[in-house]
């Protein structure tokens, strides 16, 4: 079964979860920074969400990386592709540390593993669920060229007032478009 594979960008290393990014994720998750991913969560609710991401590696060939600081090793946050029983589709998702915003971390990180998802495992679209108050996801969904795409069907159910739905562009439109990737 496939384990999660390591990446390097200029600045950063995405790789597999361990066990000493569960204190940084249960704390995450414990504070109001969670609010916009059906947080807060207890310690042990936090667990589950921890495992679950990791376990999507060995169920699926997807899953969450934790991302680190090249030049120092700092658990900076997660960035994921995931596909969980309730998510209608392939997701790219993240989130950043409290200290860490601002930095490009966020982008850096996402355009690694939208690549992953594009060329080693030959996907053609991704989309990124983010909560309608989430200014700043908003913000780097389309940074990264994604747009809204209210007709998708959203995880559980979810309504548009309490999920919004950003399409990631094509392999072929970043091509086409000159977009970038950092790794």
């Amino acid at each position: 079964m496939p384990l999660a594979p390591t990446i390097e960008t200029q600045r950063l290393r995405l790789r597999g979860h361990v066990e000493r990014d569960f204190d940084h994720f249960a704390d995450m998750y414990a504070s109001d920074r969670s609010r916009y991913m059906h947080g807060p969560l207890s310690r042990r609710q936090a667990w589950f969400a921890f495992c679950g991401d990791i376990a999507q590696w060995q169920l699926f060939g997807h899953g969450a990386w934790g991302v680190e600081r090249l030049d120092d090793g700092a658990f900076v946050g997660q960035v994921a592709l995931s596909k969980p029983p309730h998510f209608p589709e392939l997701e790219l998702g993240w989130f950043v540390m409290d200290g860490f915003e601002g930095k490009g971390y966020a982008m850096e990180a996402a355009v690694a593993a939208r690549d992953y998802a594009y060329v080693e495992m030959g996907r053609d679209t991704l989309v990124s669920y983010i909560d309608p108050k989430n200014k700043r996801s908003i913000a780097l969904a389309e940074r990264l060229g994604a747009t809204r795409d209210d007709a998708a069907e959203r995880p559980d159910g979810e309504t548009l007032d309490e999920c919004l739905t950003y399409r990631h562009p094509s392999p072929e439109a970043l091509q086409d478009g000159g977009m970038e990737a950092y790794a």
